[in-house]
Formats: structure tokens, C-alpha cells, sequence
């Protein structure tokens, strides 16, 4: 199959295609490479024949999705191409609406456009806010409490009337903690700034950053500290073939959309996740406690049952050592 991968230079979107070209598809990065990485493309097209296929541009700008989209006949459209950072959607909350909810409305106009009806969209466990129950399903209430997760969600819903207007077949993948980096140790996580925990912890014992904060240790939490489910990028990228195949056996002249959550079904501290980086590394990470943030849960946890029994999707990478272990390659290696 064809594929568009839209913001396939960044961190999930690299493993994506490198995942699509190891299945036998032909996936197209389009990216306006304001965070993803060239080497992270060329390094996900190794073994392709002709080599990386990329279209630098902008989900803001429909005349660049139209000359994509006009190169060739696309079977299916991957968007990654998002904003992430929660405190950031806080700040700025115009350039994430900008971005995540103008930028995928061009996107699904141009799939429309041309006649591409299957979608599957990057989005996140954010749409559920603070649940008042554990683990996280998809019966639970959609209620955001930052803008971060009110695109994600307001994209949802564009999903969901395209399909209903326009047969268009649709999945969201909401994610918990992306983590870990592909095994060749070539592509992994690369964020400036970085935000996330275990590259953050790696970098204080490599040197490489600041000692580590540790925000909150007073929750109601076997150590203080707050738990997350982690699910290895790699994880993430069957889950969206699965998707595929999902919205596949949809019939062509039908629409749905449809969204799972995609974790482990396992929760790690935050001094958990130290104690397993200082285990792979052999070194010791600098940290220090600092009050609580803000919006942060004590708990968050998938229930990934939905995702199992209905596209046969399971995590290869279940305990957290393992996920480290493949983070440590990549980050020691750069």
C-alpha cells in the first residue's frame, strides 16, 4: 500500500516508516521539519528501493498537501504531524489549535479531495483528563482539561463527521507514555527541548543535561511518586498496522471511526524508572524533588483490552528494564 505519513521525520512517525517499509508498503514523509530529524528519515527508509521518499511541507498549507497528494494514489493517510508539549498548549494555546485542529482539517480536506477515505490519527490518552477511575478505557468520559488534549479531541470529532459525511474510515490510537527507541539503535527519541522522563533521566547520567526533577513525592502512590504507563514506540507502530487492517475490512462504500487506547496495562514510578536507568547504565542519575506540577495525575494507566480483542494487538515490550534498555542504546549512542 501507499502511504502518507505525515510528520514521519519525527519520533513515532521515524519508526512508523521504518515499520511500513520492513511490511512491504511504500510509505511518503511529508514534514515541515521543525522538529523531526533528516538522518531519522533516511535511517527509516534503509533497504527501500530509491531511497526515502519526502515531501517538505506544512499540514498549514493546502497547496503543499495538494502537490503530495497529486504525486501519486495514496491507500491510506498516518498523521503524527502534532504538537505535544501540554505545558506549551497552556502557554500557546492559538498555535495548538493552529496546528492540531486547522492543520488536520486541511489534511482531511485534501484526503477528500483526492479520493484517500482511510485515516489513522495519532492522538492521546490526554482526551480523557483526569479520569476518576483506573485503568483508562474507552467507556470512559472524553473531558481534556488543557488545550493539548482539546485538539486532539476537537480532531476526533472532525473524524468522526467525516466519516459520517463522507464515508471516510477512521481510527484514533491514544497513546500513553511513547518510549524506548528502535532496536538497531539508529532512531529513537530526539526532542529539543526534551520533556520526557527516561530520555531526561539518561541524559543526567550520560551528562548530557541537568540533574533530573522529580516532581511530587507526597502522592498516594507506593513511593510518593506518580505512575505511568509506558508503551515502547516500536508497540506503537504495530498498532497502527493493525489499524490498517482494521479499516480494511471495513466495506468500501462505508464510513466509521473508531479509538483505542494503547498501553501495557502496567504502571511505573517516577523513581522506578530511575532505579531501571541506573540498572542499564551501570551509572547513577542525579535528581532532586521539587513540589508538584500542576494537572499531574497520581495514576495513569491503560486498560488496553479493546485494542487486544479487536485489532489483535499486543505489546512485544512489556517490562519496563526492556524499554530502558533500548533507550540507553540510542541515547548512548549519539
Amino acid at each position: 500500500m501507499n502511504i502518507l505519513v505525515c510528520g514521519g521525520a519525527g519520533y513515532i512517525g521515524s519508526h512508523m516508516v521504518r515499520r511500513l517499509v520492513r511490511a512491504g508498503h511504500s510509505p511518503v514523509v511529508f514534514d515541515n521539519f521543525s522538529t523531526g530529524h533528516g538522518r531519522a528519515v533516511e535511517c527509516a527508509f534503509r533497504g527501500f528501493p530509491g531511497g526515502a521518499q519526502v515531501f517538505r511541507g506544512d499540514l498549514l498549507d493546502p497547496a503543499a498537501l495538494d502537490a503530495a497528494f497529486a504525486s501519486r494514489r495514496f491507500d491510506a493517510v498516518m498523521h503524527f504531524a502534532g504538537l505535544i508539549l501540554v505545558g506549551e498548549s497552556v502557554a500557546k494555546p492559538g498555535l495548538y489549535y493552529e496546528n492540531n485542529v486547522t492543520g488536520t482539517l486541511n489534511l482531511l480536506r485534501a484526503m477528500e479531495k483526492s479520493g484517500v477515505h482511510r485515516f489513522v490519527f495519532s492522538s492521546t490518552c490526554a482526551i480523557f483528563g483526569e479520569p476518576e477511575t483506573m485503568p483508562v478505557h474507552e467507556g470512559l468520559p472524553r473531558l481534556p482539561i488543557n488545550p493539548y488534549g482539546n485538539t486532539k479531541l476537537v480532531a476526533e470529532m472532525m473524524m468522526e463527521d467525516f466519516a459520517r459525511a463522507h464515508a471516510f474510515k477512521c481510527v484514533a490510537l491514544r497513546y500513553f507514555n511513547a518510549a524506548g527507541a528502535d532496536d538497531a539503535g539508529d532512531i529513537g527519541e530526539d526532542h529539543d527541548p526534551e520533556s520526557h522522563l527516561i530520555p531526561n533521566a539518561i541524559k543526567a547520567v550520560l551528562g548530557q543535561g541537568p540533574a533530573l526533577r522529580v516532581f511530587g513525592s507526597d502522592y498516594d502512590t507506593p513511593d510518593g511518586t506518580c505512575l505511568r504507563d509506558y508503551v515502547h514506540v516500536n508497540d506503537l507502530a504495530d498498532a497502527h498496522l493493525a489499524a490498517l487492517d482494521f479499516l480494511g475490512k471495513i466495506p468500501e462504500d462505508a464510513g466509521g471511526f473508531d479509538g483505542f487506547g494503547l498501553g501495557t496495562g502496567k504502571a511505573t514510578s517516577v523513581l522506578e524508572i530511575i532505579s531501571s536507568v541506573e540498572k542499564v547504565s551501570g551509572g547513577k542519575v542525579p535528581y532532586s524533588l521539587a513540589p508538584r506540577r500542576p494537572g499531574d495525575s497520581p495514576v495513569l494507566c491503560a486498560g488496553p483490552h479493546k485494542a487486544s480483542t479487536v485489532l489483535e494487538w499486543r505489546p512485544r515490550y512489556t517490562e519496563i528494564d526492556a524499554i530502558v534498555e533500548t533507550a540507553w542504546k540510542w541515547h548512548s549512542r549519539k
